[in-house]
C-alpha cells in the first residue's frame, strides 16, 4: 500500500483480477485494462468483512452510498468525495407497469443520473492514486458526473462527446468545469481519441470499464436492492445496457452478498435492454456468442445506450445467461410511448433509457418471458428533465373572455 495513504477506517481490498484470464494484479497501483485488454475486477477479503460487518450494523448507518464502505475500494477517508449520493427510491408504477413493478429511480442522484455512482468511486480512487488529468468519451450523463466530481477534487478533465449529444448534457459538462469537445462520430470514435491521448501520456483514460473502480460504484445498485428488499432479491431486473457497467456491477454485488451469508443463491433474471437501432449485445446473445461485434450505423432516441461496442460485452452476456435472463431490443416508438404513458398515468418522468426498460418489460409480458405476479425492478437511469419533451403551446389571454368549459 502506498505510504501516503491513511487508513483510518477498515479496508478489505486484497487485489485486482483480470475478468477473462484471472491474472492477479496488485492493489493500490494505478491500472487500466489487464494485459489481456479486459476489465479488472476488485477483490476483497470477504471473510474479514463478514467478521467485521453485520446487517444490523449496516442498518444503523445513514442510507447513503458510503454506508457500504467495507465493500468499496477507497482506503483513505480523506480521499472520499461526495455530492450526496443517496439510496435511490423504488417507485411503484401500477398503471403503466403493473402492481408488482417498481422503478429504481436513479435520477435522484447528484448530476441527475446513475453515472454518479460509478464516477464518484472512480474519481475518489483517481485522487487516491495520484491522477491529475482525466479524459473520457461520453454520451452525456457520465461526462457530467465526471466533471462535477473532478472539479470538486481539483482533477483536470477533458470530455469528448458525439456531436448530436443532447445540448443540455454538453452545457452541463462545461458548466461543471470540464473542457468538452463535440466529435463528428459515435462514442467509440470519441473513445479512440481518448485512447490515443492516453497512449501518448497526456491523460488517464476513464472510458467505461477501462479503469477498475466504476464497477465498484455501480455495484451499490445491487447492494441497495438487496437491503431495500429485506435481503430478498426481485425475480427480474430490466437494465438499460450500453457499456453495461451497472449490470456487471450488480451481478458482482450479489455474489459478494452471498459470500457474506446475507442472501442465498437465488438470483434475479437479468434482462439487458438495448434499443433496436443499436443492439450488439442482443445480436450476440441470440447468436450464442461470447463477444459482440460492433454495431454499424447506430441510432436511437436513447443516447445513453447508443454504444456500438462494449469492452465488457462478455461480462454482460455471462450475467444474462447465468441468471436465465435475456438481452432484449426495443424500438424507439415503443420507448417514447412508455415514457409518455408512465408520466401521464403514474406521474414518473422517465428518461428514454428508462423508458426502454418499461417497453421491454411490456414486451416480455406479452411473450410470457415474465409473469404479472413476479416482482420486477426497472432501472430509470437519469432524470427525464434532461431530455426533450413534446411542445405545450397553448396560451390564455387573461384580458379576453375565458371559455371555462373549453379549459
Amino acid at each position: 500500500m502506498s505510504s501516503n495513504l491513511t487508513t483510518d477506517r477498515p479496508t478489505f481490498v486484497t487485489h485486482l483480477q483480470c475478468s477473462i484470464t484471472g491474472e492477479r494484479y496488485e492493489a493500490d497501483t494505478l491500472h487500466g485494462l489487464s494485459r489481456a485488454g479486459r476489465p479488472l475486477l476488485v477483490r476483497y477479503d470477504l471473510d474479514a468483512v463478514k467478521a467485521t460487518l453485520s446487517r444490523e450494523v449496516l442498518a444503523a448507518r445513514p442510507t447513503d452510498m458510503w454506508r457500504w464502505r467495507e465493500l468499496l475500494p477507497v482506503r483513505g477517508t480523506e480521499n472520499i468525495v461526495s455530492l450526496g449520493e443517496i439510496e435511490t427510491p423504488l417507485i411503484p408504477i401500477p398503471k403503466s407497469g403493473g402492481g408488482n413493478v417498481l422503478v429504481k429511480d436513479e435520477g435522484r442522484l447528484p448530476t441527475g443520473s446513475f453515472k454518479a455512482r460509478g464516477l464518484v468511486m472512480a474519481v475518489a480512487m483517481a485522487k487516491e492514486l495520484g491522477v491529475t488529468r482525466i479524459a473520457m468519451p461520453t454520451n452525456g450523463n457520465a461526462g457530467a458526473a465526471l466533471a462535477a466530481y473532478c472539479s470538486r477534487v481539483g482533477i483536470e478533465t477533458i470530455v469528448f462527446c458525439p456531436e448530436d449529444t443532447p445540448e443540455i448534457n454538453v452545457r452541463e459538462i462545461a458548466m461543471q468545469g470540464a473542457r468538452v469537445w463535440r466529435v463528428n462520430g459515435l462514442i467509440d470514435d470519441c473513445g479512440a481519441i481518448v485512447g490515443k491521448g492516453a497512449a501518448e501520456g497526456r491523460w488517464f483514460d476513464f472510458s467505461t470499464l477501462k479503469e477498475p473502480y466504476r464497477i465498484e460504484g455501480k455495484k451499490t445498485m445491487g447492494l441497495e436492492l438487496a437491503a431495500q428488499g429485506g435481503w430478498r432479491l426481485p425475480d427480474a431486473i430490466f437494465y438499460p445496457t450500453g457499456g453495461g457497467t451497472g449490470l456487471i456491477g450488480m451481478w458482482k454485488a450479489f455474489d459478494e452478498l452471498e459470500k457474506l451469508g446475507w442472501i442465498g443463491p437465488e438470483r434475479p433474471r437479468m434482462y439487458a435492454v438495448q434499443a433496436s437501432g443499436c443492439a450488439p449485445i442482443v445480436r450476440a446473445f441470440e447468436a450464442g456468442e461470447e463477444h459482440a461485434e460492433r454495431w454499424e450505423d447506430a441510432h436511437t432516441v436513447a443516447a445513453g445506450i447508443r454504444v456500438p461496442r462494449a469492452v465488457g460485452d462478455f461480462l454482460i452476456l455471462r450475467a444474462v445467461r447465468e441468471s436465465g435472463g435475456k438481452a432484449l431490443g426495443v424500438g424507439d416508438p415503443a420507448i417514447l410511448k412508455a415514457v409518455e404513458e408512465c408520466a401521464k398515468q403514474d406521474g414518473l418522468l422517465l428518461c428514454p433509457e428508462g423508458g426502454a426498460t418499461l417497453a421491454a418489460y411490456r414486451e416480455a409480458l406479452k411473450t410470457g418471458e415474465v409473469d404479472e405476479d413476479e416482482r420486477v425492478v426497472l432501472f430509470n437511469c437519469a432524470t427525464g428533465l434532461k431530455y426533450p419533451m413534446p411542445a405545450a403551446p397553448q396560451t390564455l389571454d387573461r384580458h379576453g373572455a375565458i371559455d371555462f368549459d373549453a379549459l
